[in-house]
């Protein structure tokens, strides 16, 4: 999942390892993906592409996105795969995308479940690709106390916590992976509803949710997901399907995993009681 710990940590890697360089081949699918979305039709990305020098890369929210010249972009978004590949490397056969560089090196597009992969020029007209870029991120320091509780302000009355975090894009960025271990550093089961929690609570949700999301993205994204260069990330997951059989690390009681809200939820019934 392309969430805010990856996308930054992939948008540094891209900038550092892709800019300057120019676009030399671009190969359409070889593999066909229903779940696959692009921007018009990938046949006109050649033309769209060769030629054009990458100035810089971003990763904002669940999104990537290189920024070539003359203001055209390719963006990845949730559920797509990016991975850089030098001019030694072989080539994968099965692809949604692959871009060869001008200097060998290559870049593989996939998809999973579903995903994007949108290259364009100008403005993106995707409302959640726009509310990410014109957000305030939690690794900011203007997502401060008063900004959070602004998100909160208008929830309705029976609105669970995992909901407000992760649905709707509220924070962009902040989805199902990196909320189990937001919740369960705050204590704060998923379930529970954002109207019961106590002003200690909500502090205690704040401060988990921009110091879990440091530390995740300080080490290079979860252990659970890749970065441009198909390593793990280096932030060791509490909760995910990594540990679910392992024991509480607070308390040693058995983790719960339940289906919840579109995807599957980890906590700890003694650390976070309902």
């Amino acid at each position: 999942m392309l969430e805010i710990p990856e996308s930054t940590t992939i948008g540094l890697q891209a900038n550092q390892l892709l800019k300057d360089k120019k676009v030399s081949e671009v190969r359409n699918a070889t593999s066909v993906h229903k779940f696959a979305f692009y921007y018009g039709d990938p046949a006109d990305y050649p033309g769209r592409l060769i030629g054009k020098r990458i100035v810089s890369a971003r990763g904002h929210g669940m999104f990537v996105d290189l920024c070539l010249e003359k203001e055209v972009y390719l963006t990845i978004g949730d559920g797509t795969i990016m991975r850089y590949g030098s001019s030694e490397e072989k080539h994968p056969d099965k692809y949604q995308l692959l871009i060869i560089l001008n200097d060998g090196s290559f870049l593989v597009f996939t998809v999973t479940m579903y995903g994007g992969i949108w290259a364009y020029q100008g403005l993106f007209e995707n409302s959640y690709h726009q509310g990410s870029l014109k957000s305030t991120s939690p690794l900011s320091k203007m997502f401060d106390v008063a900004f959070f509780e602004n998100i909160i302000k208008g929830l309705k009355k029976d609105l669970s916590v995992k909901a407000m975090l992760a649905t709707e894009q509220r924070i962009p960025g902040v989805g199902n992976g990196v909320l189990q271990d937001i919740l369960f550093n705050a204590g704060i089961h998923p379930r529970r509803k954002v109207s019961t929690l106590t002003d200690i609570q909500k502090s205690d949700l704040y401060a988990s949710l921009k110091m879990t999301l440091k530390k995740m993205t300080d080490a290079g994204g979860r252990d659970t997901e890749k970065d441009l260069l198909g390593q793990q990330g280096g932030y060791s997951t509490l909760l995910s399907k990594n540990t679910c059989k392992d024991p509480c690390p607070k308390c040693g009681a058995n983790i719960v995993k339940e289906a919840y809200l579109g995807g599957a939820v980890y906590f700890c019934p003694v650390c976070q009681p309902l």
